[in-house]
C-alpha cells in the first residue's frame, strides 16, 4: 500500500523540499501544495522512469567521470578556439550514426547525459530498436575516429557500469 502512494520516496522528498524553497514559504497551503505536489508527481511518472539502477561495477564509474570531464573541459577548448578563430565556410558540422551495443536505459541516459554535456555534441535521435543513435558534431573529421571515441570512451565503461560487461 504504502510503496503504491510513494512510488519513490527520494524523488516525493526531493520535490516536497524543491517546492518550499521555490515558494520561499513555510506558509500552510505552500506546505499542503508540496505535500500534493510529492504525493502526485510520481505516481504520474511512475511508467516514464526507467529501470531500477543496479551498478554492476562502480569503481568503473570513477574512472568514467574523470573521462568525461576531461573531455567536457578539452572541448570546451576546441569549440571556442574553433568559434573565435574560424570561419563558418571552414567549420564541418555533421550529423553521425553511431551503432550501439547497449540497450540497457540507465546506460543510454547516461551517454545522453555525457554526449550533451560534451560542448560541439548533441544527442539528436535514437532508432527506435535503441540500437543507432544520430549524433550532431560541430567539427566532425574523422567520423570512424568519433564513432569508436564514442563506443570506447563512454558506451563501453556505461556498459560495465550498468550490464556488468567485460
Amino acid at each position: 500500500m504504502i510503496s503504491r502512494l510513494l512510488p519513490s520516496l527520494t524523488l516525493s522528498a526531493t520535490l516536497f523540499v524543491v517546492w518550499i524553497l521555490l515558494h520561499q514559504s513555510l506558509h500552510p497551503a505552500t506546505l499542503l501544495s508540496a505535500l500534493l505536489v510529492a504525493l502526485v508527481v510520481p505516481i504520474l511518472t511512475r511508467s516514464l522512469r526507467p529501470a531500477a539502477v543496479v551498478m554492476r561495477r562502480p569503481h568503473v564509474l570513477v574512472r568514467l567521470a574523470l573521462v568525461v570531464l576531461r573531455d567536457m573541459v578539452r572541448s570546451a577548448w576546441l569549440v571556442g578556439k574553433e568559434l573565435l578563430f574560424k570561419r563558418n565556410a571552414d567549420i564541418h558540422s555533421a550529423f553521425l550514426r553511431v551503432p550501439l551495443d547497449t540497450r540497457d536505459p540507465n546506460a543510454l541516459a547516461g551517454l545522453a547525459m555525457i554526449v550533451c554535456l560534451t560542448p560541439g555534441t548533441a544527442w539528436a535521435e535514437l532508432s527506435m530498436d535503441r540500437s543507432v543513435l544520430l549524433l550532431h558534431v560541430f567539427e566532425l573529421k574523422d567520423e570512424q575516429g568519433m564513432i569508436e571515441m564514442i563506443k570506447t570512451r563512454y558506451e563501453r565503461p556505461l556498459m560495465q557500469i550498468f550490464e556488468g560487461a567485460p
